[in-house]
């Protein structure tokens, strides 16, 4: 059984981003981020978290070619 926004939480770990990450990219607090993830979020929010995710990945390997 799959669990509500597990491409989410899939989608970040892929990318080895943790969803703390990914909840100050968006600019919201963890705990935040974490309740928002019980309940099944509108599509348009999804973009958002998934393009979070892809720019912290980046910021991240940015980060270990300096």
């Amino acid at each position: 059984m799959a669990r509500i926004n597990d491409d989410i939480r899939y989608a970040a770990k892929k990318a080895g981003v943790t969803l703390w990450a990914v909840a100050e990219r968006l600019g919201i607090a963890d705990t935040t981020f974490s309740r928002k993830l019980r309940h099944e979020l509108p599509q348009a929010e999804k973009d958002r978290v998934m393009q979070a995710i892809a720019d912290a990945k980046a910021e991240k390997v940015g980060d270990l070619n300096e």
